[in-house]
Order: structure tokens, then C-alpha cells, then sequence
């Protein structure tokens, strides 16, 4: 039985997905480990505690690239088929998931990763361009009308699925995305009970660093 060197791709996927950006971001520029202050999230908004707002901002940028460099890849070696074809469409989609689970279980890292909202930007843009935007967008409005990052990271989840349905149709793909939504929600859930109970800080609110617990990142 001959193997498929397409399956490979799985595993290089969640390899590429245990850099956690937040740790070595802050490795490189003196800052403290992401893991021992704030809401202990290594994540751009965690990062972005210490109030080096460049830090944050290559945290956000390198989490949102790994999602979209391991999507890309494998589209490339797959084919530009990837997204209709049987099984390369089954081996696109486990990359997907790796990815996302090496983010959020990074074997680099103790197994202690972020949330995943970059890196589910950048597996959406990895997908279809408009697919990222169209989900990237809804997070800034309810950002901006809401004033809440995680509310707008759950609605961006909730609705990305729903936008690829709309844009392919039902393919497995779109099981994926309901994987990484309903593991993004997961790694959530403190932020809905904070949701819930009126205490989650809004975009902008000024906290002391060590008395926040729970934050998107």
C-alpha cells in the first residue's frame, strides 16, 4: 500500500501552528513571559498589556500568518482543487484543524496556547480572500459598536462558517470552520460568563494589569 505524502501535511500543519507568536515576540523584545501576567492568554491583547503596542501588533500579525501560510501551502501542493476534491479536500480541511489546535496547544510552548482569533483570521484568508474579509469585518463592527473584543470574536466565528456557506456552498469545509468555531467558542467560555454577568472589560477600558483574569487574545 503505497502512502499518501499529501497526509503529511497534517502534521507540519499543527507544528506550524505551536509557534506561539506571543512568546517568542516577547522573547525578542525583553518583555515578560505572556503567560505570567494579565489574563495569562498568549495573545496579541495580553501582549498588548505590557503596553508595547508594536509587540502586540507582531503578535496579531505572526498568529494571523501561520494560519494563513499553513492553508496556502497545502493548497499549493494539493491542488487548486483542494476545496471541491474528495480527498484533498478532507486532507485541506485536517490541516485547518491542526493548525488551529497547534495554537491552541502548542507543542513548543507546554501545550499552552491562545484563544486562536488570529489565527483563524489567517486560516480564513488562507481559504478565500473574501471569506476573510467578510468575516474580519463583522469583527470590527461589533468591536466598534459593542465595545467588546471577545463578543466580536464570538460573532466572527459564529458567522464565518455561514459566510463560506454562502460563497461555496456545502463542502467539508465548512465542517472545519464549524470545528474551529466551536473550539474558538470553547476557549471562550470565561469571557461569555464574564459576558453574561455584566463584568468583561470593553476595548479601550483601563485595567491594572494583574487584576485582569479573562480577555480575548
Amino acid at each position: 500500500m503505497n502512502f499518501n505524502f499529501d497526509l503529511l501535511l497534517i502534521p507540519i500543519g499543527y507544528l506550524i501552528g505551536s509557534v506561539s507568536f506571543a512568546v517568542v515576540v516577547s522573547k525578542c523584545m525583553c518583555l515578560p513571559d505572556p503567560h505570567t501576567y494579565g489574563s495569562g492568554n498568549p495573545g496579541a491583547t495580553n501582549v498588548l498589556r505590557t503596553g508595547n503596542k508594536l509587540a502586540a501588533a507582531l503578535t496579531f500579525l505572526g498568529d494571523a500568518l501561520k494560519g494563513f501560510v499553513a492553508v496556502v501551502l497545502a493548497r499549493m501542493i494539493l491542488g487548486s482543487d483542494s476545496l471541491t476534491s474528495t480527498l484533498n479536500s478532507w486532507i485541506l480541511c485536517s490541516v485547518v484543524i491542526a493548525v488551529f489546535l497547534g495554537h491552541l496547544f502548542p507543542l513548543f510552548h507546554g501545550f499552552k496556547g491562545g484563544k486562536g482569533v488570529a489565527t483563524a483570521c489567517g486560516i480564513l484568508f488562507g481559504i478565500n480572500w473574501i471569506l476573510g474579509l467578510a468575516t474580519l469585518s463583522t469583527w470590527l463592527i461589533v468591536a466598534l459598536f459593542m465595545r467588546y473584543s471577545s463578543l466580536a470574536a464570538l460573532a466572527a466565528a459564529i458567522f464565518g462558517p455561514i459566510y463560506f456557506v454562502f460563497l461555496f456552498g456545502f463542502q467539508p469545509m465548512g465542517i472545519a470552520l464549524v470545528v474551529v468555531c466551536l473550539l474558538l467558542i470553547w476557549r471562550h467560555r470565561n469571557n461569555i460568563t464574564n459576558l453574561l454577568a455584566g463584568k468583561e472589560s470593553r476595548i479601550g477600558a483601563k485595567k491594572v494589569v494583574q487584576s485582569i483574569q479573562s480577555e480575548e487574545g
